[in-house]
């Protein structure tokens, strides 16, 4: 699957390791902002629901 998306991205014009560079930097501030939230609020992620950390998610996209 790996592979398809890479010739995919290819077809597209698509650099793709720039674009996994930008989604995985896109994903470890998303979850950082998470971290941080919980910190600034005493909790751990463990305490935090799924639909806790998905608000926050969305907080963090909407930041972008």
């Amino acid at each position: 699957m790996f592979f398809t998306l890479v010739n995919l991205s290819r077809f597209l014009g698509v650099n793709p390791d720039e674009a996994l560079r930008k989604t995985i930097s896109k994903f470890i501030k998303r979850f950082r902002y998470i971290e941080e939230q919980a910190e600034i609020t005493g909790r751990s992620l463990n305490e935090m629901t799924l639909d806790e950390m998905e608000t926050l998610w969305q907080e963090s996209k909407a930041k972008d």
